[in-house]
């Protein structure tokens, strides 16, 4: 007897324009499983607004309150559906449904476009590829004197269809319906054995791109986001007194995109498991999330070295989630974001969405862009860099349009 896919994860779509979608997965548990079902919400372009989580060791039970980033979002509800199931275990049941179709090893495609280049070009093909659920891992954007674009976009199907020709002409038919006439080849192939390269940085750079804290030019470019103070407002506490096996993890900070992601990364990161929790509603832009965990052992967090450098860790990666700035490459204009990969590998979803979204809507060309991973002595980050198309009207040199920038892309990545 199998168990149908609506007792492992139900969708109920919110009644009314602005009502939260209510999403509910009831399945086998795992450390990191809060994590993983986070990161494909977020994936989908939605944010979670509300959620309840709680487990026995092993089965949980998430409720998780979603709406989309923005209204021009269209959510694949089925393909969000199809993705959540993916994610839940099956190795503590011997019964489950017929998951088929979704193979165990993720192939890697090449997507080769070849256009004529103009304002935010790469972002209308980052969105196409975004609601096909076509999730990019590497991107390698350049200009030919010429005024063409060779866009090279190494990328996964979340649908895990993308080997099949009806698949492929679907992407290239909404692609060519962005691109319009100026489109010369869309190309689609199987990559073997796909690595992410590394990108390399000058010291100085790298330096003030990975700083703990913010730089004097990283504080200088957010001077015009009023968000700044608010996000430096975080207490993270750890009690022992409320529970006779579990550690209460408390966070009070400011809302944003992908907070309850950030959170649950950092403790899958740290191998902790969470026994019940809550992420409260927004008060005034803040959050207060309260977390009963425990160790892999079934143990509180006893230590004091452990449960400081938790909270130091904790405060760090909600006050930081992403590094922006702006740097000259020579006579160029190179702006920087990244963000902290998973101990697995895996990057921060839409980041080239976002990054893209915002240099459109500052009417700024890219002439060329890379993804790449960087190895610090804590750990590795995923680096976005965007070389800009230099404007008369809007001087790259000038630190006000530098600042506006910055203040730009930051924005749309945090969700203010």
């Amino acid at each position: 007897m199998g168990l149908a896919s609506d007792e492992l994860v139900e969708i109920q779509l919110g009644k009314n324009a602005g009502e939260p979608s209510v999403v509910t997965v009831n399945c086998p548990d795992k450390t990191g499983l809060g994590c993983d079902l986070c990161r494909i919400i977020l994936e989908f372009g939605l944010c979670i607004t509300r959620g309840d989580v709680s487990t026995d060791g092993q089965w949980c039970f998430v409720v998780l309150w979603v709406v989309p980033c923005s209204p021009k979002i269209n959510i694949q509800w089925t393909s969000l559906k199809n993705r959540l199931l993916s994610e839940c275990p099956t190795f503590t049941i011997p019964f489950y449904l017929d998951l088929g179709s979704l193979p165990k090893i993720t192939q890697t495609y090449l997507l080769k476009l070849f256009s004529v280049n103009r304002k935010g070009l790469l972002h209308d093909i980052t969105h196409v590829l975004c609601e096909l659920d076509l999730c990019i891992h590497r991107v390698k954007v350049s200009t030919t004197p010429d005024g063409r674009v060779m866009d090279l976009f190494f990328i996964t199907d979340g649908m895990e269809q993308l080997h099949t020709r009806k698949r492929q002409d679907e992407t290239r038919q909404k692609l060519s319906s962005v691109l319009g006439g100026s489109s010369v080849t869309c190309e689609i192939e199987l990559v073997e054995d796909f690595q992410q390269g590394f990108s390399s940085l000058p010291p100085t750079v790298a330096e003030e791109l990975f700083s703990p804290e913010l730089s004097n030019s990283q504080v200088c470019s957010q001077a015009l986001c009023s968000d700044l103070a608010k996000m430096k407002k975080v207490n993270v506490t750890i009690d022992n007194s409320l529970s006779p096996c579990h550690t209460l993890l408390q966070i009070y900070c400011a809302d944003q995109k992908g907070l309850l992601y950030d959170i649950l990364r950092t403790l899958k990161d740290y191998n902790i498991q969470i026994s019940y929790g809550r992420f409260l509603s927004d008060m005034n832009g803040y959050r207060e999330i309260d977390l009963f965990i425990q160790q892999t052992d079934g143990k509180k967090i006893l230590d004091p070295e452990k449960q400081d450098a938790l909270c130091s860790k904790m405060k760090l990666e909600v006050i930081h989630p992403l590094k922006v700035i702006i740097v000259s490459r020579g006579p160029d204009t190179e702006l920087l974001v990244a963000n902290s990969v998973e101990l697995c590998g895996r990057g921060r979803p839409r980041v080239f969405f976002d990054v893209t979204l915002a240099l459109k809507m500052l009417d700024i060309c890219i002439f060329s862009a890379e993804i790449g991973k960087h190895r610090t002595a804590e750990r590795q980050w995923e680096v976005y860099r965007f070389l800009l198309e230099e404007r008369r009207d809007f001087p790259l040199s000038s630190r006000r349009v530098r600042n506006q920038i910055v203040d730009g892309v930051r924005r749309a990545l945090m969700g203010w």
